[in-house]
């Protein structure tokens, strides 16, 4: 699969690292040549480099890899006003999280991040997935805790959209969840920003929920 990254930070380092591994063909694109091309040779000798429209033109996925101020600018300047992402599957891995409060910061008239990226790239299909854990659990190889996977939940309206980001999921060794449509990715948006508030305090977050056969199904 091509698989375009707009972003050349830690999250597309640790995401596109792991995707090259399992075969896929990645192009990384950043605001710095260098700082691309360095990450590029970072993740394996198939990756590659290009601007903010090659990415968009290459990927038969793309996953939106920038700091979430950023997003409008990127996606513009990748050519989204103009279609450049039209069905493709389109991956929002960005949090809003006002660190201050850990509070969410949404766009003015979006109910969460993954919302106001349907609206930046007309015809996009865009899944929210892979917001949920630093940086440093992707690189794991994989993501297993106790013997037990990382499940990443995803939420999104388009199932073949879906079943794609499904299977990139299970590449890096992770569970895929149904998270829901993408109306719902602005609950998994608050809980990350919820989660990410307790971490900071030294609180284990996954201890807040219990094994799945204590739950409530009601």
């Amino acid at each position: 699969m091509r698989i375009g990254i707009l972003g050349a930070g830690n999250m597309a380092d640790a995401l596109g690292t792991q995707w090259t591994r399992s075969g896929h063909d990645v192009m990384v694109s950043g605001r710095t040549p260098a700082k691309a091309r360095a990450l590029a040779e970072r993740i394996g000798p198939t990756a590659r480099t290009g601007t903010w429209a090659d990415v968009a033109e290459f990927g038969e996925v793309v996953l939106v890899a920038v700091h979430a101020p950023a997003v409008a600018e990127v996606l513009s300047s990748a050519g989204a006003e103009s279609g450049a992402f039209r069905d493709k599957v389109l991956i929002d891995c960005t949090n809003v999280v006002a660190f201050d409060r850990f509070t969410l910061d949404t766009p003015d008239g979006s109910s969460s991040m993954a919302e106001r990226i349907t609206e930046l790239a007309p015809g996009a299909h865009v899944v929210k997935a892979f917001n949920a854990c630093h940086e440093s659990v992707w690189r794991l190889t994989p993501p297993v805790f106790d013997g037990r996977p990382l499940v990443v939940p995803l939420c999104g309206d388009n199932p073949d959209a879906v079943a794609t980001v499904r299977s990139l999921v299970t590449d890096i060794g992770c569970e895929p969840a149904d998270g829901g449509s993408l109306e719902r990715a602005a609950l998994l948006e608050a809980t990350t920003a919820f989660m990410i508030g307790l971490w900071s305090k030294g609180v284990d977050a996954q201890a807040m929920v219990p094994p799945h056969e204590f739950g409530d199904e009601t």
